[in-house]
């Protein structure tokens, strides 16, 4: 599994419940384009329309060579789920505060282009904050840990 894109910044932004992979419809130069790495899923969200998921804000870049046939680098883009698993989804996503995001994209074993989403609630600053202490106490745990290794 080569990953193309990941979205750092939902992971510190949201409590993530359960994630789960998706197919995505791509256009000729925009599959070009992920394979060259040159995509972002900062500030992009799922929505629902008509029963289907669609992912929004997500950019990949114009592909160079594909000039005239080109791509709109934030356009929508279908998600691929199975309908039990789509209402699932949308019926997780009535909660309040719950929303979908996608974490990452990335190239499955088979050579496919998947991406995989999360159903997440929001966090606030406390709670932030409370995961960047913990970050930072284990990492100083981690370095006290080599520090008493080498001594030995």
């Amino acid at each position: 599994m080569k990953v193309l894109s990941h979205n750092r910044k939902a992971r510190y932004d949201y409590d993530i419940h359960h994630s789960l992979e998706a197919g995505i419809v791509l256009i000729g130069s925009e599959a070009k384009s992920l394979r060259s790495n040159r995509a972002s899923l900062d500030d992009s969200f799922v929505i629902v329309s008509d029963g289907e998921l669609f992912l929004h804000n997500a950019h990949i870049a114009e592909y160079a060579p594909a000039k005239i046939f080109g791509h709109q680098p934030k356009r929508q883009r279908k998600l691929l789920l199975h309908k039990r698993e789509i209402k699932k989804i949308i019926g997780q996503m009535s909660k309040k505060g719950m929303t979908v995001v996608p974490t990452k994209i990335y190239i499955n074993d088979k050579g496919k282009i998947k991406i995989e989403i999360a159903v997440a609630s929001g966090r606030n600053k406390i709670d932030k904050r409370e995961a960047i202490k913990e970050r930072d106490w284990k990492r100083q745990k981690q370095g006290l840990f080599k520090v008493y290794q080498r001594e030995k």
